[in-house]
C-alpha cells in the first residue's frame, strides 16, 4: 500500500500520481480506508498507516515499537502489570503494542488497536502532557506535564490503575502504560514508567 510505503505519508494529489488515477478516486479510496481506521489526517491533507494497519502489518511506526517491545516486556515482568505502547489518533489514543506478564496468571490488557478518549485516564493525560500548554486544559495534563507521568483509577476500566509516562520526542505523541489491578503496584511503578519511557526518547 502506498501510503505505508511513504515514511512521511501521501497527499491525494500524491497518491494520484503514485497509482495513476484521477484525483477523485484517490480521495474517495483514502476516504474509505479512512472510515476504516486503515489511514489518517491530521487534518494537514497527509494521509499515514493508522492504527488499525497494526493488527495486519509491522508497518505502523515499526521504528518505535521495535525499540519498545524489550523495554516493555522487562516493565511488565518486573512491575507484574501488563504495559501498553499508546500513541495519538486524531482525538483518540490508540493502543498498538501490549505486553502481558509471564510473572503472574492474572492481569489487565488493552487489546491491540483498541482506542480511548483523549478526556480521561492516564494514558490520555500523558499523550496531551506531551503537547505544550493550552488554555482550559484538564488539572491532570498540567499535573501529568509537571511531574512527567500521569496516574488514575478506574476512568477508563473499571478496578483498573494505571500510570503513563511520554516518550520524549515521539511523533505522533506517544506514552506507555502500565495497568494493574493493584494500587500498590502501580505507584511503586512509577519510577520504572517513567525511566522506561525516557529510553525510548527520539532526538
Amino acid at each position: 500500500m502506498a501510503v505505508v510505503e511513504s515514511p512521511r505519508g501521501l497527499t491525494v494529489q500524491e497518491l494520484a500520481r503514485t497509482l495513476a488515477v484521477h484525483r477523485s478516486i484517490a480521495y474517495r479510496m483514502l476516504q474509505t480506508l479512512a472510515e476504516f481506521g486503515f489511514v489518517y489526517s491530521n487534518g494537514d491533507g497527509v494521509y499515514r498507516a493508522g492504527a488499525r494497519l497494526a493488527a495486519l502489518s509491522q508497518s505502523y511506526l515499526p521504528g518505535l515499537r521495535e525499540a519498545a517491545l524489550p523495554v516493555m516486556r522487562r516493565l511488565a515482568n518486573r512491575a507484574r502489570a501488563s504495559v501498553a505502547l499508546f500513541v495519538v489518533e486524531g482525538e483518540t489514543a490508540v493502543a498498538v503494542e501490549m505486553v502481558v506478564p509471564t510473572t503472574v496468571s492474572h492481569h489487565i490488557a488493552f487489546r491491540q488497536g483498541e482506542r480511548t478518549l483523549l478526556d480521561r485516564g492516564a494514558a490520555a493525560y500523558a499523550l496531551l502532557a506531551a503537547r505544550p500548554p493550552v488554555p482550559g486544559e484538564p488539572e491532570a495534563v498540567a499535573k501529568a506535564r509537571e511531574q512527567g507521568y500521569a496516574y488514575s483509577h478506574g476512568e477508563v476500566e473499571l478496578g483498573a490503575h494505571a500510570v503513563a509516562a511520554p516518550i520524549p520526542g515521539a511523533y505522533p505523541p506517544a506514552c506507555l502504560v502500565l495497568m494493574t489491578g493493584h494500587e500498590e503496584r502501580a505507584l511503586e511503578a512509577i519510577a520504572d514508567v517513567v525511566a522506561a519511557a525516557d529510553s525510548l526518547g527520539v532526538e
